[in-house]
């Protein structure tokens, strides 16, 4: 128990199993009725029933009377050993090894020394012991791996035999009993990593808590494979789009400080990441690793990629195009790097085609690499992280705003007041045309609180205030109704001549006309509802355009393929718009009448808050876009 006391126990858990079995401890049957194991050295006499144990190979040999010459050479294991015979001290009669092996778990515990020298080269051992980590299943070892090293470690040296252990937890078929080939729940390694995916395999088993049985089959399978596919597809991206754009690393690009705020925000956070799985591999915590990794890829996905996809497009200017693409490159660089001791064969495959390993001078794989983090010594700006999730937050805040007042996404607002943290304040700043962007508003107002949008209204809570104020209630209560009262900045109200705690009155905030109000936590959000006819058919525009893209994709057409488009049934509000639509969906000319007839044109119809109109399009013939 003094040993145990020394070791870290991962999970903690472990600590407390391992000592419960040393204070409650049973009878162990030691022995096996196996092939497999260390030879028992007990030697009992059929004829007479005496027994000996045998010492050592020195013994052995000493008392053999035959099959010596067959065990020479060879380590105390089956079947070796049972052709040595020797002499019953009783009665004379040839005696054989009783056929039992010992448990193997006794042959596991003795290896920190056996295996290490530990009597032939002492000075060797000490450079080994104790191990710095070991691994198991916990419920499986803790009376047998474990504890047989923790025992013979504890009688030759009263040490311990290694510094930290990782007992998880157990592992069941998907119905949540145990595997077996007769209830049909079991699954070999060999189908499991073909049909699965080993990396996949790997991401279910890394990602789960230790402490809890993991339920392995398909469709725990299915959840990781989904959680892999965010990762590869920002990948994808950065392949399709970098293809069509030709570029290639290397390429001219500002220095990293003179990007984008975007840029240096998801720089800023593959620094971290690097920093945090290093941590966590280190602290051998692979889940928490697994947290980290994820979130950073919903970072790069959900984030960064769609709010940068139209830089990534033939019509961005050249010079944010290639801080762009350097930028992603450098992430999904750094992300593989991090990813690739749980994700092995998915990053290697992503750095052989993000590294000219062949001619670039460049290591051959991504094992041979050391850790990721080169060039983003500086690139760590926690200001701008906590700005970016602020901006983030309101974003939330607006999207529930919009969902609750029925306006859908695609239809551009007047105006979006913001009021953030004054800790948050400057940061954000810079961060506002990404905020505009993502929210779809013209126009972003930065103010100090929402005081001047909402209508303030004060609810005295009678059963609290009733004793206390008294006679003066239905001054209080006139004040309240007529509106006539302060509230000061750490909650408390000023009302019909008394004041009151911030738990004595409810304050209600009721948005102006046209507008909608949403805060969290000293972050207030607040919408313009009213749609003017220019938003409605720029609300259409968009609708339209969105249609478009997706007729693109059903006709099978490829990001860079040029097209004719025929759009019939515009309103006179939305024909200024279709140039920028044909410019968006690629289309070299934008014809306003029916589409016609004859094969190879697709066509779909769309119904637009004014009214419906039927589009049509095939692909330009010998065109792609520069």
């Amino acid at each position: 128990m003094e040993v145990v006391d020394q070791i870290r126990w991962i999970p903690s858990f472990g600590y407390e199993r391992e000592l419960d079995w040393l204070l409650n401890m049973h009878d162990w049957m030691i022995s096996k009725k196996r092939y497999w194991g260390l030879a028992l050295p007990i030697y009992e006499c059929k004829a007479c029933g005496d027994f000996d144990v045998i010492g050592g190979r020195e013994e052995l040999k000493e008392r053999a009377i035959e099959g010596w010459e067959v065990f020479e050479g060879h380590t105390p294991h089956r079947p070796y050993v049972d052709a040595v015979k020797i002499a019953c001290r009783s009665c004379g009669a040839p005696v054989e090894r009783i056929p039992d092996v010992g448990n193997p778990w006794l042959d596991a515990g003795i290896v920190p020394f056996s295996t290490l020298h530990f009597r032939e080269d002492p000075a060797y051992w000490a450079e080994w012991f104790p191990a710095d980590f070991i691994t198991e299943s916990f419920p499986g070892q803790f009376r047998n791996w474990f504890y047989a090293m923790l025992a013979m470690s504890t009688v030759l040296r009263r040490e311990p035999p290694f510094k930290t252990i990782f007992g998880y937890a157990t592992l069941f078929g998907e119905d949540g009993r145990a595997m077996h080939k007769s209830w049909g729940n079991s699954i070999e390694f060999d189908e499991a990593a073909e049909r699965m995916g080993v990396d996949v395999m790997r991401w279910l088993y890394m990602s789960h808590r230790p402490e809890d049985n993991i339920l392995f089959g398909w469709h725990a399978a299915d959840a990781a494979r989904r959680r892999l596919l965010v990762l590869w597809n920002a990948y994808a991206f950065f392949v399709r789009y970098a293809a069509i754009a030709k570029w290639q690393p290397g390429s001219a690009v500002a220095a990293a400080s003179e990007r984008p705020a975007l840029d240096r925000w998801i720089r800023s956070r593959s620094a971290a990441l690097v920093a945090d799985v290093r941590r966590e591999l280190a602290d051998y915590d692979a889940e928490a690793a697994t947290r980290v990794i994820d979130t950073f890829v919903e970072d790069l996905s959900t984030w960064y990629l769609r709010l940068s996809r139209r830089r990534f497009s033939r019509n961005a200017d050249s010079r944010d195009r290639n801080a762009a693409f350097a930028t992603l490159h450098e992430a999904l660089l750094t992300l593989a790097g991090s990813a690739a001791p749980i994700l092995p064969f998915l990053t290697e495959s992503m750095y052989r085609n993000l590294v000219d390993a062949d001619t670039g001078g460049a290591p051959e794989s991504i094992h041979l690499t050391g850790w990721p983090g080169a060039g983003l010594e500086d690139a760590r700006d926690a200001r701008l992280e906590r700005a970016m999730a602020t901006v983030r937050r309101a974003v939330e805040l607006a999207r529930t705003l919009r969902s609750s007042a029925g306006l859908k996404t695609r239809q551009p607002l007047a105006r979006l007041w913001l009021a953030v943290p004054s800790t948050d304040a400057a940061a954000v700043d810079e961060l506002i045309p990404l905020l505009a962007d993502e929210v779809n508003v013209h126009e972003v107002i930065r103010i100090a609180d929402e005081s001047e949008l909402v209508e303030r209204r004060v609810k005295p809570l009678l059963p609290k205030i009733g004793k206390r104020v008294g006679s003066r209630i239905p001054a209080v209560m006139a004040a309240a109704r007529e509106g006539t009262f302060e509230i000061h900045e750490d909650g408390s109200v000023e009302i019909g001549g008394v004041t009151l705690a911030p738990d004595e009155v409810e304050i209600l905030a009721t948005p102006r006309p046209g507008t909608a109000v949403a805060s969290d936590e000293g972050l207030v959000v607040v919408i313009d509802t009213e749609l003017t006819p220019e938003l409605r058919a720029e609300g259409d525009a968009r609708e339209l355009q969105r249609a478009i893209q997706d007729l693109r994709r059903e006709a099978d057409l490829k990001l860079d393929d040029r097209i004719e488009l025929w759009v019939d049934g515009l309103s006179a509000a939305l024909q200024p718009h279709l140039a920028a639509i044909a410019d968006e969906t690629q289309a070299a000319s934008a014809i306003e009448g029916a589409p016609p007839a004859g094969d190879g044109v697709a066509r779909a119809a769309v119904q637009l808050d004014s009214g419906e109109v039927r589009i049509g399009l095939r692909r330009l013939t010998g065109a792609r876009s520069a």
